[in-house]
């Protein structure tokens, strides 16, 4: 059975088709790939931005709140050194005492304190970009599922 040389450039112009689809394909994947990349890195990026802007806008907050309750606590605290004073059994004209009392307290208070908050910056953990990593997983799943179509 003879071919013609017709039939032989259009075996030959659909085979180098074939490759030429073949290749945009691979070239389309791959740019597909790209793009979930740059889309799942900017959503990680986004997500610790927000939990950044968050935590600031709380320190913030604390930071005034702070400053408040430090200077009312400071008069506070002088009220109690001269309550204590006149509650001490000391000679007249020692009021330091109630002073000393109420800083010793202070310490005590300080000391446990800080130790609370040790253990809470111990137990605390750094944001994460939860989203984007659960993202992350998802699509690796689909790639390497037999049918993607299901894991979605």
């Amino acid at each position: 059975m003879a071919i013609s040389t017709e039939e032989m450039r259009a075996r030959q112009e659909a085979a180098q088709g074939a490759g030429t689809n073949i290749a945009q394909a691979i070239q389309e994947v791959s740019d597909r790939a790209q793009i979930l990349v740059r889309e799942e890195i900017e959503l990680a990026k986004a997500e610790v931005t927000e939990k950044m802007t968050t935590l600031i806008k709380g320190a913030a907050v604390g930071i005034v709140a702070g400053v408040f309750a430090i200077f009312g606590l400071l008069f506070l605290l002088h009220g109690f050194a001269w309550l204590s004073y006149y509650a001490l059994p000391v000679a007249d004209g020692a009021f330091f005492w109630g002073f000393f009392l109420v800083a010793g307290l202070l310490f005590i208070f300080g000391g446990l304190a800080g130790f609370l908050a040790a253990k809470a910056f111990k137990s605390g953990s750094p944001p994460t970009p939860e989203l984007a990593i659960d993202e992350a997983k998802r699509i690796r799943e689909t790639v390497r599922s037999d049918h993607p179509e299901q894991t979605i």
